[in-house]
């Protein structure tokens, strides 16, 4: 039987920079689009990286649209509704602040690259674990295929346990704040290529503290679909869903 659930639009709960902003600016060039505008652009070869090649190497991010995860993707539970989802996360936001991380670093994570503190930010992987315990109640429970799959990876008994708890394994002290630039690149020399690039490219942010103002929602209208911004709100402004809530066209 089909798990109802994979045919329902998707949300996270994201931050990603604004889209005036020169990080936000950067990354869709990077990954040739924009999570805001929704609008795609062409992708900048790397001198002996073809064009189609480094276009695979970015395309998950790309669909994902730039971004670091404070609670992964989601389809929304009978009974819930894309409103609810909305006012419960203003709700949250009013209550939060802004979160100043010292120093951004370029890292290898695994076989992918991203943008990530240097140190550990206890404020911000609060702020993490509160987007995901407050948020759960809209959560559609995963489905024996989906936790199947997450399993098939390879997962400690902790990471089962969240899996099992809230629906993803990397949360909590397992998950690592991170703004994606690569999907895998496992041939270390493309890899080293890359690195050089983006160390050139995103030179400007490595080094420097990062502001987490924002706290966005994410949809995914289908499976295959790319993630946009639905909705932006400012950490500790205003009401929920007034001139906070900043909507894509």
């Amino acid at each position: 039987m089909n798990d109802a659930s994979a045919e329902r639009p998707r949300y996270a709960l994201y931050y990603a920079p604004r889209p005036e902003e020169a990080l936000a600016v950067a990354a869709s060039r990077w990954l040739g689009r924009s999570p805001d505008s929704g609008e795609a652009r062409d992708i900048t070869p790397i001198e002996g990286i073809s064009r189609e090649r480094l276009s695979e190497m970015v395309a998950d991010p790309r669909l994902y649209g730039f971004h670091g995860t404070l609670k992964p993707p989601m389809a929304l539970v009978d009974g819930a509704t894309e409103r609810d989802l909305l006012e419960a996360v203003g709700t949250l936001a009013v209550t939060e602040r802004q979160i100043d991380v010292p120093v951004l670093a370029l890292a290898e994570l695994r076989d992918f690259l991203a943008l990530v503190p240097s140190e550990r930010c206890d404020a911000l992987q609060d702020f993490s674990d509160r987007c995901v315990v407050r948020l759960d109640a809209f959560r559609r429970p995963a489905c024996e295929a989906e936790l199947a799959r997450r399993r098939a990876a390879g997962l400690s008994a902790r990471q089962d346990e969240l899996l099992q708890r809230w629906g993803y394994p990397f949360v909590m002290e397992q998950g690592r704040f991170h703004l994606t630039l690569t999907g895998r690149v496992k041939d270390l020399a493309e890899r080293a290529t890359v690195l050089d690039e983006l160390r050139r490219r995103f030179a400007a942010f490595v080094g420097q503290p990062l502001a987490v103002r924002d706290l966005c929602v994410f949809r995914q209208p289908a499976p295959g679909r790319p993630f946009n911004v639905l909705a932006r709100f400012r950490l500790g402004g205003g009401r929920r869903l007034t001139t906070q809530v900043w909507r894509a066209a």
